[in-house]
């Protein structure tokens, strides 16, 4: 399983890097003494690369796997995990690769040196962020700000989908019963964190670092 845990790496400590939601100061906020039933919190920092390729290309398949260490999801709305990496379908032959933060790079590199013939990898890490939203109350939450069935017999644990979420966009997967990722564009993030605030304030909003 991947280390959630942001890290910042020296090139980062040399140029100043801000995640997209820095200003919400939620290092404070996670300070402070909270109760609620829906748990925020950033997974600032992440590598996030984009891959576009054929999976039925046995020899790019193939080679992905041996570099990533888990086999490319090809049914649709499917992810896969290993130690290095994040694997989430995007469409028949484009994957959203997340590892840790200052990871994105060598990982880049290692599938440009390996992989030959028509692929793409675009490295998105600047352009987008992850929240990870949990508590009993965190479905709730999710189905008044998205009008996907996520009901656990149509949305199971691992699944992930591109959808409207709060009039905006989001890379939306299960992570378990009661938690959820949300992948969003850095433009979107002010708007979300605000729409997640009012959403979640019947229920009480706690956030963790």
């Amino acid at each position: 399983m991947l280390n959630n845990t942001a890290k910042i790496t020296d090139t980062q400590q040399q140029v100043r890097v801000e995640s997209p939601l820095y200003h919400a100061n939620l290092d404070a906020l996670a300070s402070q003494e909270q109760q609620g039933e829906v748990v925020l919190r950033e997974k600032a920092f992440m590598g996030h690369l984009v891959l576009r390729g054929n999976a039925g290309n046995e020899l790019f398949a193939r080679t992905v796997e041996k570099v990533l260490g888990v086999a490319l999801p090809t049914q649709a709305c499917q992810s896969a995990e290993s130690s290095k990496a994040l694997v989430q379908w995007l469409s028949p032959d484009e994957w959203l690769i997340i590892t840790e933060g200052g990871q994105e790079g060598p990982l880049q590199q290692t599938l440009r040196e390996q992989l030959s013939g028509h692929y793409a990898i675009t490295n998105v890490s600047g352009g987008q962020t992850v929240i990870a939203l949990s508590g009993p109350k965190a479905e709730m939450v999710i189905r008044k700000s998205c009008p996907y069935d996520i009901h656990p017999s149509r949305f199971p644990t691992g699944k992930c989908v591109g959808t409207v979420f709060a009039k905006s966009s989001a890379l939306l997967r299960r992570t378990g019963a009661d938690s959820f990722e949300l992948v969003i564009r850095r433009s979107f993030a002010d708007y979300v964190w605000m729409w997640l605030q009012d959403a979640s304030r019947e229920y009480g909003l706690v956030i963790e670092k």
